[in-house]
């Protein structure tokens, strides 16, 4: 018999735990709760899960508190997140991607959305670009087996969906891949996302990858392709 999905569900209203609870066991799942950012800390660093549905709005640390934190430690760093959160705003959205979330869902929410993307993200942690087991394009490494990525032979902690546009992206081997590619590639099929939303990753990306960010070129009006080679043309960045 297959292992359960562990989903940590961080959220201060009882209600909404509950309804949570509830679908996510119905749907198949074993089910954590936290009610502020400590206690969200500390059930993640003891249990694990496979996945945190975070709020952004907590007591005692925000969300975005709680996401940065589990991105710094190596224990918890590919931890999928899917954040919880009553605004709407494209600059919250964008913000809550920026530091580290794989998704995000605005409150009031479809449970049959919510376990969509869900499934959607779990299978995005377990399904690897159709690749070999190491890629690798100047002094970046990508190992699509284990998750993990090195700059000369330094570890980088990359978000579950930084991590797919970036094997991505090295797989493609200088092709250019639009956005639409990289939304089906990073975040699967079917999942709807503004092509701001991609913007906003490769930008993360770029920036934890430091010097070596500058390997993935964006193609104005097109999309994105990683190279070593300097461009001739004003359309490659």
């Amino acid at each position: 018999m297959a292992t359960k999905k562990h989903i940590l569900v961080v959220e201060d209203e009882r209600d909404l735990v509950e309804l949570l609870e509830i679908n996510l066991r119905r749907a198949g799942f074993e089910v954590s709760s936290a009610a502020d950012g400590r206690a969200a800390l500390a059930r993640a660093r003891s249990l694990g899960p496979d996945l945190v549905l975070l709020d952004l709005m907590l007591p005692h640390l925000s969300g975005s508190e709680v996401a940065q934190r589990l991105r710094a430690e190596p224990a918890t760093a590919s931890i999928p997140i899917i954040m919880l959160t009553a605004r709407a705003d494209e600059v919250d959205q964008i913000v809550g991607l920026t530091i580290g979330a794989d998704d995000y869902i605005t409150k009031p929410f479809s449970m049959k959305i919510l376990l969509a993307r869900v499934q959607a993200v779990l299978r995005r942690a377990t399904d690897s670009p159709r690749a070999p087991g190491r890629l690798a394009l100047g002094q970046v490494e990508v190992d699509t087996a284990s998750h993990q990525v090195r700059i000369d032979g330094e570890p980088v902690q990359l978000t579950l969906t930084e991590f797919r546009l970036l094997a991505s992206l090295l797989l493609a081997r200088g092709r250019v891949l639009s956005r639409g590619d990289l939304m089906t590639k990073a975040m699967g099929p079917g999942v709807l996302v503004t092509e701001r939303t991609i913007d906003v990753h490769i930008t993360a990306l770029r920036r934890k990858l430091g010097p070596a960010g500058g390997l993935i070129r964006t193609v104005r009006g097109v999309g994105y392709r990683a190279s070593e080679a300097a461009e001739a043309s004003s359309a490659v960045d």
